[in-house]
């Protein structure tokens, strides 16, 4: 699998500028960022974090170079703090989170995260964990999956999508990611949407949901003010409006009570030849604030 880290340049050399020796991968992935940040300084010691065991095995052979160098953890971002504990650290010089769904998960048809295959809905990042998008879809009320569809998928149809989710379980549960593709398209207007898939936004929702993803990650971003040290930064990649709401609004909160610093009044995106390079990178925002 061909693999592009996002905004790599540009996310690298915002965090490794400040001469720091230990940082932290919170969302290690496939292990690109990770990879460039041990290969530009001999001195720096990473510490990779996944809830995804595939990905933190895939991420483990990238990094065969830099053994010695490096430690993994399958763990949940919000729980960073713990992680560092048992590193036996209280801080460090710089954190990456690269958020949203990996190309190994989407490009994995069993693992339920796209519509393009069919595969049971599962959509789980970690898949120990019990919830699944089987349960979110065929066990929420009508009133809770409007809620998830219109606020974590920004959905104008919600309820029309609810509605025809509700009408089509009652005759037999919605099993996997063509069901509810198709059910989700019916209940779209005709060609209302030309970019994307009709499914696209309620995939989604219903990923977010499944993984809390937004709850995780605003506990998490309230960690950061303790565990980094002075002039230490943290650089954010984000693909969509809600989480880099939250990253922004954060951000911007501990500006304001002198805890940080905010590096890029305004997001990095990807430039042209980056897009043409990797398509999906077309939405990706960086953001990059310094411990003050």
């Amino acid at each position: 699998m061909e693999h592009f880290p996002v905004l790599l340049e540009e996310t690298v050399s915002s965090l490794i500028s400040n001469g720091g020796k230990v940082y932290v991968d919170a969302t290690i992935g496939l292990g690109g960022h990770s990879y460039e940040l041990l290969k530009r300084n001999p001195n720096i010691y990473l510490i990779g974090i996944d809830k995804d065991p595939f990905a933190l095995e895939k991420a483990e052979e990238r990094l065969k170079p830099f053994e010695g160098r490096f430690s993994l953890y399958q763990a949940d971002y919000k729980d960073i703090d713990k992680v560092l504990k048992a590193e036996g650290l209280d801080a460090v010089d710089g954190i990456l989170m690269d958020l949203g769904v990996s190309m190994l998960q989407l490009k994995t048809p069993e693992r339920g995260f796209s519509f393009r295959e069919d595969a049971p809905l599962d959509m789980r990042m970690d898949p120990e964990q019990k919830l699944t998008a089987y349960d979110v879809v065929n066990r929420y009320s009508e009133r809770e999956l409007i809620r998830i569809i219109k606020e974590y998928g920004e959905e104008r149809f919600a309820p029309r999508v609810a509605r025809a989710i509700i009408k089509y379980r009652k005759k037999k549960p919605i099993e996997t990611t063509a069901e509810l593709a198709r059910i989700v398209e019916e209940a779209i207007p005709k060609g209302f949407y030309k970019k994307i898939h009709p499914a696209t936004k309620t995939f989604q929702a219903i990923r977010i949901e499944v993984n809390r993803e937004l709850e995780h990650l605003k506990e998490a971003l309230l960690k950061i003010p303790k565990i980094l040290k002075s002039k230490g930064r943290i650089a954010v990649i984000s693909f969509h409006s809600l989480e880099d709401r939250i990253v922004k609004h954060t951000f911007r909160h501990f500006e304001r009570e002198g805890l940080l610093k905010v590096i890029t009044k305004k997001p990095i995106t990807p430039s042209e030849e980056e897009i043409k390079q990797n398509p999906p990178s077309r939405s990706a925002k960086l953001r990059v604030a310094e411990r003050v």
